[in-house]
């Protein structure tokens, strides 16, 4: 996302001198205060993609395996938007914990302008290239060209995603948590219903079936970008568009410089995924539907876990930002703690209940069968997701985004992937390439418990 805009000093002054809405203490009730509603707000999208692959599963696996395998490119694509929203994040909640709302403003003036620029120059590679990104999966013919219209139609909504990205980083940055949520809910309730009408032809739309899914999920991301740009654009958000010039070289250095180690981590974390999911391809189309409905169920769990993180990293940036180091590193333990009791919670429900929700997301004993011993595994990892999670949001708000881009560097390309060539080569069976998820998220949640702990974090310049 991006915006303009030159200044004016008065406007400048009148803002300072303004009271600014902060986050409250490091307990748990202010925890709470940023996280419930990112969690509703998740909650809101899981349910919509649990939706939308019971939608698209009755089309088959491979229509499964298509819309795992887009969706799997297309986060590839996008590791330099992570890089600039992780910048985004960083700078805003810092301004604005110093009580600088101007520059929080123009941090995500700045932020706009060069995530739209990166959205915009990678488009056209996308679409003209989607069927040389999907074929490293080994799948067969049909899903590869179901996969690769899959690709095509989300990369023409690319600069959406990437301006929803960045407003919405910059508003949680400054404790905002209710505008995302809003708009989240109506776009997700436009999803619904238009995967529901594109997918199978109904309210007068084409049935266009999975191709239909990926156009349905760019229009409703369009129209939650636009109705937050129409807010934004009219002054009725908390973050202001600024006059004045706001795209500035020391800006876009200073959004790259805390920013690209998320944007290399993002890119690791993705291709390590891919490598991940080429190793679950060998065993066939079904193993590899049974991976992304797996996913599917588990994000209930998963998505909560993402609302601490973005508490752990609003609270440590904005504590830092007001020279309350000792209140960063209580924000960040206690929004730990809070997301290891519920990812946990949650985890053992869903693994109660895994074959009736793979039954009800497919009909294939197949899949159901491999979806279930998926969902045993992952389910199993929750508490060590969570850690994971939330202390590598609270390390990112400090701006120390090298550190969380080492753990996935070792514990997903090393271990994960490492250990499920290991297995593979062995001949083990699936559930023993599913186990090396495990090992990575072991691996991760010790290096960054020791990092958190050693407090290097509080000192780092942004």
């Amino acid at each position: 996302m991006d915006a303009i805009e030159l200044e004016r000093e008065e406007s400048g002054h009148d803002e300072l001198a303004s009271p600014i809405p902060k986050t409250e203490g490091p307990g748990t009730p202010g925890i709470l205060q940023l996280a419930w509603p990112a969690i509703l707000g998740n909650l809101g999208f899981s349910l919509v993609g649990i939706i939308d692959i019971k939608i698209v599963g009755s089309l088959g696996a491979s229509a499964v395996a298509a819309v795992t395998t887009g969706h799997r490119i297309f986060w590839v694509i996008e590791a330099g938007l992570i890089a600039v929203t992780a910048g985004t994040t960083a700078l805003v909640a810092r301004a604005w914990g110093a009580n600088d709302r101007v520059e929080a403003q123009r941090a995500t003036q700045t932020s706009l302008w060069v995530c739209c620029a990166i959205a915009l120059a990678v488009t056209a590679p996308v679409y003209f290239w989607a069927d040389s990104l999907v074929s490293i999966f080994n799948l067969d013919p049909e899903t590869l060209s179901l996969a690769a219209d899959f690709l095509r139609i989300l990369a023409l909504f690319n600069v959406f995603f990437a301006a929803s990205m960045v407003l919405g980083a910059a508003l949680r940055a400054t404790g905002d948590v209710m505008t995302p949520l809003w708009i989240g809910l109506v776009a997700n309730v436009f999803n619904v219903g238009l995967v529901y009408g594109l997918v199978y032809g109904r309210f007068g739309l084409p049935a266009l079936g999975v191709t239909g899914a990926a156009l349905a999920n760019g229009l409703a991301f369009m129209i939650g970008t636009l109705l937050v740009m129409i807010l934004w654009l009219r002054g009725t958000l908390r973050l202001k568009r600024q006059t004045g010039r706001s795209l500035t070289s020391k800006r876009i250095r200073q959004i790259f410089r805390i920013g690209y180690p998320a944007g290399i981590e993002q890119l690791v974390t993705e291709v390590g995924f891919v490598l991940f999911l080429w190793v679950v391809a060998l065993y066939g189309t079904a193993a590899y539907a049974s991976y992304g409905i797996g996913v599917q169920i588990l994000s209930v769990s998963f998505l909560v876990g993402f609302g601490f993180t973005i508490a752990a990293s609003t609270h440590v940036g904005q504590k830092l930002g007001a020279r309350d180091p000792e209140g960063a590193m209580q924000s960040g333990w206690r929004a730990t703690g809070l997301s290891v009791v519920t990812m946990t919670i949650l985890g053992s429900a869903i693994i109660w209940t895994a074959k009736p929700l793979a039954e009800f997301m497919i009909d294939d004993p197949e899949v159901v069968r491999i979806t279930v011993q998926f969902i045993y595994v992952l389910g199993a990892a929750q508490p060590l997701m969570a850690i994971v999670f939330t202390l590598g949001g609270a390390l990112r708000g400090a701006g120390d985004t090298r550190f969380p881009l080492l753990t996935t560097l070792i514990g997903l390309v090393v271990v994960r992937g490492g250990a499920a060539a290991l297995f593979a080569w062995l001949g083990l069976g699936i559930i023993w390439i599913f186990g090396a998820l495990i090992l990575d998220y072991m691996i991760k949640s010790a290096m960054l418990i020791g990092r958190f702990h050693s407090g290097r974090w509080k000192t780092i310049k942004v």
